[in-house]
């Protein structure tokens, strides 16, 4: 059996914002957009898609449940999403230059990799490991 990703959900509590940091410093290309959620993924690479999404468009969701994911959100505790890029420091500074909120500047980390970090405007943190 083989199995791929084809999407993954990321809370958006802001899609405007959302879309303007996954589209405008990221360089993702919208794939879908509606009222509730918001598709985006690479450019050339069709088969993998982040859908930017509101924790409370999901009503299985008590409003108990989605007080405590607005709390994690609010910390930067809920989310994390891992990227990758042949060139971390210039990806770093370009996205560093576009006012980015910075959570660590790339740096060689103890188990082999070299990566940096950002936090989207939901608090999601954005690692960026360099390939």
């Amino acid at each position: 059996m083989t199995l791929s990703i084809h999407s993954s959900f990321l809370p958006a509590d802001d899609l405007e914002a959302a879309l303007s940091f996954y589209r405008d410093v990221l360089g993702f290309e919208v794939r879908e957009e509606s009222p509730l959620r918001v598709t985006v993924g690479a450019p050339g690479r069709p088969g993998t898609s982040i859908v930017l999404r509101s924790p409370a468009a999901d009503p299985e969701v008590t409003g108990e449940e989605r007080a405590v994911i607005a709390e994690l959100m609010a910390k930067g505790s809920y989310a994390t999403i891992v990227l990758a890029t042949r060139d971390l420091t210039e990806t770093f500074d370009r996205i560093q230059a576009t006012g980015a909120d910075v959570v660590q500047e790339p740096l060689d980390q103890p188990w082999g990799v070299r990566d940096c970090a950002f936090r989207d405007p939901a608090g999601t943190l954005v690692r960026i490991e360099q390939r």
